[in-house]
């Protein structure tokens, strides 16, 4: 009904950026709620920001305020996440998630979504 595929994650330097793609088919990208969530080794999955609409209220987690940002383009059907002075306690798998809107967020636990991307591994080395 939903796919999510994501794309960008990689390796990186401490203090160094990546940009975190998410697009979306089988159903119509403006009618979906959408979040970023990470999970490292050995922890639970994380909020780390989420959005519903395109100039509508975005939310981040303390831990990456004011280094991420996270925005959609519509007429791609993409999600992004944008990610600068990355630090080692950054490094995890980072899945897009959606959910039909249907009620006024913001929608920050995992268990507010119906789907999830694949995943994808961002590592920060120093």
């Amino acid at each position: 009904q939903v796919q999510l595929v994501e794309s960008g994650g990689g390796l990186v330097q401490v203090g160094g950026s990546l940009r975190l793609s998410c697009a979306a088919s089988g159903r119509t990208f403006s009618n979906l709620a959408m979040g970023w969530f990470r999970q490292a080794p050995g922890k639970e999955r994380e909020f780390v920001a989420a959005i519903s609409w395109i100039g509508g209220n975005t939310n981040y987690a303390d831990s990456v305020n004011g280094r991420f940002t996270m925005y959609r383009d519509n007429a791609k059907s993409t999600l992004y996440l944008r990610m600068n002075s990355l630090k080692p306690e950054d490094t995890a798998v980072y899945y897009c998630a959606a959910r039909l809107l249907g009620q006024v967020g913001p929608h920050l636990s995992p268990d507010e979504y119906n789907y999830w991307g694949q995943g994808t591994q961002v590592t920060v080395s120093s």
